[in-house]
């Protein structure tokens, strides 16, 4: 793990926001356990708090914590194209996740630096679409700062990723969303 990626989890572990390349697009990244990190998220973004958020992780294990069917779980592995699962949350998940659903949003990725923040931080991600709701994503560190008006604790620079959305599947009826 490089010096940046550990800057990153120190950051996270003590309740930042930070901005990271994810296996999609760049993303606003916070740890689940920090109620004050995932208002501000929240706040940067200008996103309806009803719409929810995803959970990024590199090992199904990290996501038990949030989902109701650990028999629906253990069928998540990565998948080519980035594929974001929608499963039956517990009760006491902070609405801040799940939004207006009695679903939670889950994305296990091979993602390396994802990986590295994950077992660093013993902890799924909380993530979001770097960018203010309605506008593109940031694709430089200008952008970022011009974008959040450098509110962020912690950047990494975007880097060479996937623009192409995730497709979304509700594991429990087995519909793509997207």
């Amino acid at each position: 793990m490089n010096f940046q990626t550990r800057l990153a989890a120190n950051t996270l572990n003590l309740g930042g926001v930070i901005s990271n390349p994810t296996d999609t697009i760049q993303g606003l990244t916070c740890l689940p356990k920090h109620t004050h990190a995932m208002q501000k998220m929240g706040r940067l973004k200008r996103r309806n708090p009803q719409k929810g958020l995803i959970l990024l992780a590199s090992e199904v294990h990290f996501f038990q914590p949030f989902v109701q069917d650990m028999d629906l779980l253990v069928q998540i592995t990565p998948q080519k194209q980035p594929t974001t699962y929608l499963l039956k949350t517990h009760k006491n998940v902070s609405a801040l996740i799940t939004g207006n659903f009695d679903t939670v949003a889950v994305r296990l990725t091979d993602n390396r630096l994802i990986a590295s923040l994950c077992e660093r931080c013993n902890s799924a991600l909380l993530s979001t679409s770097a960018n203010i709701t309605g506008r593109s994503a940031a694709t430089s560190i200008f952008e970022l700062n011009v974008a959040f008006k450098q509110e962020l604790d912690f950047i990494i620079a975007p880097q060479g990723y996937n623009t192409q959305a995730s497709q979304i599947i509700n594991l429990q009826t087995g519909e793509r969303l997207r």
